[in-house]
């Protein structure tokens, strides 16, 4: 029995952190899993440069409800499920997710929380588990499911090297050449065909 594991952000929708760079135009936000791979570090970055500028999580909300999946992610996604089981591991938090799993026709996702005061401050994160996709892979393998995973940055590797196949999906330059034994792809119909090969 597989099922699939997914990455969200960068595989299935723009990157949240990049796109509220972006709308607020703080470079310092646009940094993500593709560049720093200890993600524990990343947030609390993001947390500092929240509080400097006074944001908290309303404004990135606000940004999150105007994003929309990559064109054909959606279709790719529903074309999946009717193959096998998917399950949408994301580093991203639940707080983020809700609009945007919305938008992809509401699968399974696990993800992590922000603790958030009362006047909307993010204080502060809390993971679902260490090491969150390699660990819930490899709890999916012992209870009898044959993982298939795809993502795009650092923080998929774990899961993506734990599965019986892993697959990259339009990961970085660097990322792919430090991991040459890993297929790359750039399009939905190219992963859909790959994951497909192995479930027949």
């Amino acid at each position: 029995m597989e099922i699939v594991c997914l990455d969200m952000e960068g595989v299935l929708v723009p990157e949240i952190w990049i796109a509220f760079a972006e709308e607020t135009g703080i470079p310092e936000l646009k940094r993500t899993t593709r560049d720093e791979p200890d993600y524990d570090k990343l947030m609390k970055y993001r947390i500092e440069i929240l509080k400097e500028h006074g944001l908290g999580l309303k404004e990135i909300q606000e940004t999150i409800s105007k994003i929309d999946p990559f064109p054909g992610a959606k279709e790719f996604l529903d074309q999946l499920r009717e193959l096998t089981q998917v399950i949408i591991l994301s580093d991203t938090f639940s707080q983020f997710a809700g609009p945007l799993m919305k938008k992809l026709g509401y699968p399974t996702i696990f993800c992590n929380s922000l603790v958030v005061a009362e006047d909307g401050e993010i204080l502060d994160f809390k993971m679902r588990c260490e090491k969150s996709k390699y660990t819930t892979v490899k709890a999916l393998q012992s209870i009898g499911y044959e993982t298939i995973a795809s993502g795009d940055s650092h923080n998929d590797l774990g899961m993506i090297k734990a599965s019986k196949a892993g697959f990259l999906f339009r990961s970085t330059d660097a990322i792919k050449a430090e991991y040459p034994e890993l297929p790359a792809y750039e399009t939905y119909d190219e992963l859909l065909n790959a994951i497909k090969a192995v479930l027949d």
